[in-house]
């Protein structure tokens, strides 16, 4: 069921482990092995290996978030279905999870959402806590899979150009990113906050001073 259901990297993705250093680029300074190839489906390599032996493929980065690995929303969605996942806002980017995390045997009291593998409680009424924790589920029950549909391919071959074509653009911002989510705590959104001037705010209290009227002779 589960070979129908998801792509066969996914096993072996959610198996690897991350974020060791690149015997080959260990002296550079992203020589850490946090990318994955999903045409070669084989181990982690890092930023230079991805130039050189992995330029033309489909690759995902992998970031980390107290100590737990997760991959950034607008990535996978790409290659993946991933409804049914729970998604957070860490440091600005949307991601999830890739495997169930450790939790305390504690009832967390008013939670009405909760992972269907592993029973941890969700922010929003999503059915798994990560893809580890969906694809059990798919294991188990068949009632959900990872495989895009097909009316949906063009879309995702659209988005692969413009990803692309941005890459390079986005090399630093992404870099500053990865470091901002690898010192994330654990308290996550499950949507962006409104932003609010503090200028506009500020204007609408403001009121100038009363004057009274001239009172008549």
């Amino acid at each position: 069921m589960e070979s129908v259901s998801a792509p066969p990297w996914l096993e072996s993705l959610l198996s690897t482990a991350f974020f060791s250093i690149c015997p080959a680029h260990r002296d550079g300074p992203r020589s850490e092995c946090n990318m994955y190839c999903l045409d070669c489906n084989n181990e982690a390599f890092c930023f230079y290996c991805r130039s050189s032996r992995h330029k033309d493929h489909k690759a995902i980065q992998i970031r980390r978030s107290s100590y737990h690995d997760v991959v950034r929303v607008a990535e996978i969605q790409n290659v993946l279905d991933i409804s049914g996942v729970q998604t957070y806002v860490i440091n600005s980017a949307r991601v999830m999870f890739l495997n169930e995390r450790p939790q305390p045997r504690i009832v967390v009291k008013g939670g009405s959402h909760s992972c269907e593998t592993c029973g941890r409680s969700l922010l929003d009424p999503f059915r798994f806590c990560s893809l580890g924790c969906k694809l059990v589920g798919i294991k188990r029950n068949g009632n959900a899979n990872f495989i895009l549909s097909t009316k949906n391919e063009e879309e995702v071959r659209s988005r692969e150009r413009i990803g692309r074509r941005l890459l390079t653009s986005k090399e630093e911002e992404e870099e500053q990113e990865e470091e901002e989510l690898r010192e994330g705590g654990d308290i996550y959104q499950s949507t962006p906050p409104p932003t609010h001037s503090s200028n506009n705010s500020n204007s609408r209290r403001r009121k100038g001073t009363p004057h009274r009227a001239p009172l008549g002779s």
